[in-house]
């Protein structure tokens, strides 16, 4: 009686065992065959120079980059050294985002990711440049920020910190937390 049930709590194992392998490569297969779909972008292109305009027919903003690839399953589309062009008033830029990756959402919110900076268009503005890890740029609301650490580049001074906050509407800037401020004496 022992033998009868060493064996079949043998065979069954046996075939739960491969039961249960059957069923891993079975998904594992059908796992590929999904991403494999999803890793296929919709459309590709190469050197894009695109202008958005918003509801009122005023330009919003331009986007440039070396290479774009559209996943319409992922609902994401992925820039190559994206340069972003911010009209957020009166059809003037504002400031010029780059950076060496970007991902847009469908959400209308673009993550920028390595190198990347943040560059005023107007000569006079007392910040001239943000440069970072990361960006998160929301085309909605014309909000920039991010929770990494921050160079700012200024008229005269460097400042250090991490956490940026940047509303473009009102040309409001906040820094989360400051680390070091650096003064320069102006040449004139």
């Amino acid at each position: 009686m022992n033998r009868i049930y060493l064996v079949s709590i043998s065979l069954f194992l046996l075939a739960l065992t491969t039961y249960g392998l059957l069923e891993w490569y079975g998904a594992k297969e059908e796992t590929s065959n999904i991403l494999d779909t999803a890793n296929n972008p919709e459309f590709i292109a190469e050197n894009l120079n695109s202008d958005v305009y918003k509801n009122t027919g005023a330009l919003s903003y331009n986007v440039e980059a070396k290479r774009m690839e559209h996943y319409a399953e992922l609902g994401v589309t992925h820039f190559e050294y994206p340069r972003y062009t911010l009209y957020p008033r009166n059809n003037k830029p504002t400031w010029k985002i780059t950076a060496n990756e970007g991902t847009l959402y469908n959400n209308n919110r673009v993550k920028l990711a390595n190198r990347v900076r943040l560059i005023a268009t107007d000569k006079e503005s007392l910040i001239q440049e943000v440069h970072g890890k990361n960006l998160e740029m929301d085309l909605k609301t014309n909000i920039i920020s991010s929770e990494q650490t921050i160079l700012i580049l200024g008229k005269g001074f460097t400042m250090y910190g991490s956490g940026l906050i940047v509303d473009l509407n009102t040309t409001q800037m906040t820094l989360t937390e400051h680390v070091q401020t650096i003064y320069k004496k102006i040449k004139k």
